[in-house]
């Protein structure tokens, strides 16, 4: 299994095969802690091989710098059938709701497949500049 595309964005949709992402970014910046983003997706396609026909388990977790986990899991199934020869994706599009992080610096969002950690992003919270009088 590869991870082909992993990202935090605005938005995303898989149709008919087509991961479409909208706006991927790495930084957020609040006036105030916690910080609560109201909407973003999390962007995932897999790349399977023949012998890994099957369920997989696709889990994601949010981390601060210490290794503390700031937002509950997300689970899902990934249901995969190849044809002989051939490999094939997996899309998977996760929308977070009201991303709660609790104080500036740095964030992972970390991607395990089948309880093996695959794929990790940075997220960086931080306080605007104020600007000079």
């Amino acid at each position: 299994m590869n991870v082909e595309v992993f990202v935090l964005c605005d938005a995303a949709t898989e149709w008919h095969g087509k991961l479409n992402i909208l706006g991927a970014f790495d930084v957020l910046w609040s006036r105030q802690i916690p910080a609560v983003h109201p909407h973003c997706s999390i962007a995932i396609r897999l790349r399977f091989s023949e012998i890994e026909q099957g369920q997989h388990k696709v889990q994601i977790q949010v981390v601060d710098v210490d290794g503390n986990v700031v937002s509950p899991p997300i689970e899902g199934m990934v249901q995969i059938a190849i044809q002989s020869g051939m490999t094939t994706t997996a899309n998977v599009v996760l929308n977070l709701q009201n991303l709660t992080l609790p104080n500036y610096g740095e964030y992972s969002i970390d991607l395990a497949v089948d309880d093996r950690q695959r794929a990790t992003l940075p997220l960086y919270l931080i306080a605007p500049l104020e600007p000079a009088p």
